[in-house]
C-alpha cells in the first residue's frame, strides 16, 4: 500500500519543505542526513509529505505491505513486534530524527513490526513513487539518499549480526 494511500485518515500537512527548519534542529540526531547540505534538504523535503496525528495510532503493521519510510519530526514511536506466541513485544521506543521503513522503502517486503504513535506525531513521509521521481529529477540528491540509505541498513545488519554472534556464545556457554 502506498505511503499516501495509508495515510489518508490523517491530518495531511503538505510537503516537508516548511519543515526542513525543524528537521535541521535535529539533524544531529539524523544519521541518514548528516551529510546533506541544506539546498540538498530542501530538494528532499520537496518529495516528501508531512502527516500529524493522534497517540495510539498504528503507522505501520507488521507483515503488511509496505512502500515507504517515514522520519519522525515530532513524537515518539513504539515499535513492537509478534513473538513466537502472538504476544506483542516492545523492541524500542523512538523520537524526533529517527526513520523507520527503510526497507520497505527499497524492497517492498512486508514490514517486519509495527510502530505506534505513543503520543501526538508529526511524520515525514518519502514513497518508493517520490524516490523514483527524486532520483529521475534529482539524481544527485536522490543518489546521495539512497547511499546513506545503504550504510544505514548495512549497519543495522552488522549490529544484528554481532547480537546473533553473542548470543550462539551464550547458547553454547549454557550448553557446556
Amino acid at each position: 500500500m502506498s505511503g499516501i494511500a495509508q495515510f489518508k485518515k490523517l491530518d495531511m500537512l503538505g510537503n516537508a519543505v516548511p519543515f526542513v527548519g525543524l528537521i535541521r534542529e535535529i539533524i544531529e540526531t539524523i544519521a541518514l542526513f548528516e551529510d546533506f547540505e541544506p539546498t540538498e534538504l530542501e530538494s528532499l523535503a520537496r518529495y516528501m509529505i508531512c502527516y500529524r496525528t493522534d497517540a495510539g495510532s498504528e503507522i505501520i503493521r507488521e507483515a503488511e505491505s509496505g512502500d515507504f519510510m517515514l522520519l519522525v519530526l515530532v513524537g515518539q514511536i513504539e515499535i513492537v513486534k509478534l513473538d513466537t506466541r502472538g504476544l506483542p513485544a516492545r523492541i524500542a521506543v523512538v523520537g524526533p530524527g529517527k526513520t523507520l521503513g527503510e526497507m520497505s522503502l527499497i524492497d517492498g517486503e512486508p514490514r517486519f513490526a509495527s510502530c505506534v504513535a505513543l503520543t501526538e506525531l508529526q511524520f515525514a513521509v518519502l514513497d518508493r513513487a517520490a524516490l523514483s521521481r527524486l532520483i529521475a529529477e534529482e539524481p544527485r540528491v536522490g543518489v546521495k539518499l539512497m547511499m546513506e540509505l545503504l550504510m544505514l541498513l548495512n549497519q543495522r545488519l552488522r549490529n544484528v549480526s554481532a547480537q546473533l554472534m553473542e548470543c550462539m556464545e551464550s547458547k553454547r556457554n549454557r550448553i557446556r
